[in-house]
């Protein structure tokens, strides 16, 4: 198995989708990362030599991603919830942040529904 950005790549798979593994890229930028380092997008992940596995390595080192983007990612959201922005107090409270009903949907955020007994007629 290759390591990129010390994430295992699987060998069976097209290198296309095999670079979608790594946290933050998805198959258009995969195939930008491809086409910059000269990588036939066919290939296996198993089938790279080291010169090609190096130059996709140089060219995955060009943008934030894996650690360095979860980190970005939570301090955003962690600044949002210290300046009592709306989406900020969204995050707080556990529900959509985004603009989505909440009397319909949303349990994965609100957690397991609530049963409420039946009001007397």
């Amino acid at each position: 198995m290759a390591r990129i950005k010390g994430v295992d790549i699987p060998n069976n798979k097209r290198i296309e989708i095999a670079l979608t593994y790594i946290y933050g890229i998805g198959r258009s930028l995969s195939n930008q990362i491809l086409k910059d380092a000269n990588v036939n997008i066919n290939k296996r992940a198993g089938e790279l030599d080291n010169d090609e596995l190096g130059r996709i390595r140089d060219e995955v080192e060009k943008y934030t991603i894996e650690g360095d983007l979860r980190r970005e990612i939570t301090m955003n959201i962690k600044t949002k919830m210290e300046i009592n922005s709306y989406e900020g107090t969204r995050h707080k409270k556990g529900l959509p942040v985004r603009g989505q009903r909440t009397n319909r949907n949303a349990r994965t955020r609100k957690g397991k529904g609530k049963v409420v007994a039946n009001k007397k007629k």
